[in-house]
């Protein structure tokens, strides 16, 4: 994997994977021009977990109708102003086991998510899970 970040002016980078894909950063503090690369990180956290979670629902053939995970994180108050305390949030919804759901979450945290592992290393992370729509099958 190689990536490289451009200065294009003021506190704004680009972002640039080796295919192509790229994401504007804006390190002020308005961040009008896209995520800091804090945001990023977390917005990335999010997003591998959800991958893993969905992935393994469908292959429990569980009915997933919607799924958002947020994150609210904590840093530390002198730099590196690194993670240290993550809580994740995992609003499931659809015809689901609660057994399926907890085992998908508890396996994307402990065994498959890759951001989740790293972050780790610095910040602990609990999460709950939600349903909007009430409560699942047992």
């Amino acid at each position: 994997m190689i990536a490289h970040s451009d200065w294009k002016i003021g506190e704004i980078f680009e972002g640039v994977a080796q295919n192509g894909n790229s994401i504007t950063f804006d390190a002020d503090s308005a961040h009008k021009h896209g995520p800091s690369p804090m945001e990023a990180v977390l917005m990335a956290l999010c997003s591998c977990t959800s991958v893993d979670v969905v992935s393994i629902l469908q292959k429990k053939r569980q009915q997933l109708t919607g799924l958002r995970v947020s994150a609210e994180a904590t840093q530390a108050e002198a730099p590196p102003r690194v993670f240290t305390h993550i809580k994740l949030t995992y609003a499931v919804r659809g015809k689901l086991s609660r057994k399926a759901v907890e085992d998908a979450v508890s396996l994307s945290k402990n065994k498959y998510c890759s951001v989740s592992k790293m972050l780790q290393k610095a910040a602990s992370i609990e999460y709950e899970i939600v349903y909007p729509d009430g409560e699942p099958e047992p």
